[in-house]
């Protein structure tokens, strides 16, 4: 344990916007309100990039599980600078059981995964076919930001339509992802659409995004308006 979380946790309350805390927790209503300092993400960022690299860091990142929201961020933050990949996958398998919210989830966004799409996508697979609520989102979300342009292929989009759940985060990233994907491979994804594909809400909620997506055309917007399901 030692000193350098209390550290952590010290620095954290310095930075702490109770207004700010207050605004999160409406967002994020699955975890408790007294876990959540309220610290901001710019600064959140900025202590993740003083501390990336430091035994304060590396003592902290095994401190598993955290008590506040923030050291998750904080951690998810420190985590997205790491730059070696199989020393970022070592830590992800530590942390992402861990992971409890959709902002924590979404804001994990490793850099050095654009550089090893290949290498990733096995590890994509397996974070999907998690019993894992967020590390099945952080699995489609991954996808969905590194492989619906060049490396793209056809059988991503049958993975995320696979997935069977009722928890709303994984239908919603489900829906994202398709939006996505109609906005970057129209011809490839509108006939998850089209043939109804996936399940009733994640469907609408799919058009919905897309609708509101400035990289898609009015002609397809209106192809998919008349797709609603009623």
């Amino acid at each position: 344990m030692g000193t350098h979380r209390i550290d952590i946790a010290a620095q954290l309350f310095a930075l702490q916007d109770k207004t700010y805390a207050g605004f999160q927790s409406k967002l994020i209503p699955t975890i408790p309100r007294e876990t959540i300092i309220g610290v901001r993400t710019p600064e959140l960022r900025k202590m993740a990039k003083q501390v990336s690299k430091t035994p304060t860091a590396q003592e902290f990142m095994l401190t598993l599980p955290h008590r506040y929201f923030d050291e998750n961020q904080l951690h998810a933050f420190i985590l997205s600078e790491e730059k070696d990949f199989d020393a970022c996958i070592a830590e992800l398998k530590r942390f992402l059981p861990y992971v409890d919210n959709w902002a924590t989830c979404d804001q994990l966004s490793p850099k050095c995964f654009k550089k090893h799409t290949q290498k990733l996508i096995p590890y994509i697979r397996r974070w999907m076919a998690s019993k894992r609520t967020y590390t099945i989102r952080f699995g489609m979300g991954m996808l969905m930001r590194y492989y619906l342009d060049e490396a793209f292929k056809p059988e991503y989009l049958e993975w995320v339509a696979a997935i069977q759940s009722e928890e709303y985060c994984i239908r919603m990233m489900q829906a994202w992802f398709f939006a996505t994907a109609l906005a970057k491979q129209w011809d490839a994804a509108f006939p998850y659409i089209g043939q109804r594909r996936l399940h009733p809400w994640t469907h609408n909620k799919a058009i919905q995004k897309a609708i509101e997506s400035y990289r898609i055309t009015d002609e397809q917007k209106s192809i998919i308006a008349k797709q609603r399901l009623l």
